[in-house]
């Protein structure tokens, strides 16, 4: 069988001109002329993309999103209270007394960091996300051509079959006339 050019995959199954493609229709028909297959993991993809900076994000908003660091969290809070309240303050030695004026600037330092590293690590979601709509896209597309391709073939098929017939047809017809 014929293999089709990039352009005649465009003409014929998409009905538009190579020119006209999207990226990722001719990626797809680029796919199918090399018979490469097109279903890759669209979360490695995006994660071979990032940077340095955006796996840290990733990290920092993993740990910080979770429930050990808010129980570990808790817990250094407590004892700080604990510590600077009960314990250094009866030998006079509590380096933040109450009102804990240090361990609020500690907090508000902490959430002034930790904001924009968890808004980063949503940022590369969201572009994951894009990623991965894109490659689904490719996939679907892919699959819908190759349905197409696949219909075309079973026409070819069932026209031979057709064309067979008709010519057995014909030849026990003209046997049955011969044999009156």
């Amino acid at each position: 069988m014929k293999r089709r050019t990039v352009e005649q995959l465009s003409e014929q199954l998409l009905n538009k001109p190579l020119a006209s493609l999207s990226r990722e229709e001719r990626g797809v028909l680029e796919a199918i002329v090399a018979r490469e297959i097109v279903a890759d993991d669209a979360g490695n993809l995006a994660d071979e993309q990032a940077s340095f900076g955006e796996r840290l994000s990733d990290r920092v908003a993993a740990v910080g999103g979770s429930w050990g660091f808010i129980i570990a969290f808790a817990v250094v809070l407590f004892g700080w209270m604990l510590l600077n309240s009960e314990i250094l303050t009866r030998f006079n030695a509590a380096f933040d007394p109450y009102p804990f004026i240090f361990l609020n600037l500690m907090l508000s330092t902490l959430a002034a960091i930790q904001a924009p590293i968890i808004m980063m690590s949503q940022n590369r979601a969201s572009n994951k996300d894009r990623i991965a709509a894109a490659h689904d896209y490719e996939v679907n597309l892919r699959a819908e051509i190759d349905i197409i391709r696949l219909h075309e073939k079973i026409d070819l098929l069932m026209l031979e079959k057709i064309t067979k017939l008709e010519a057995d047809l014909a030849e026990i017809k003209a046997a049955v006339k011969t044999a009156d």
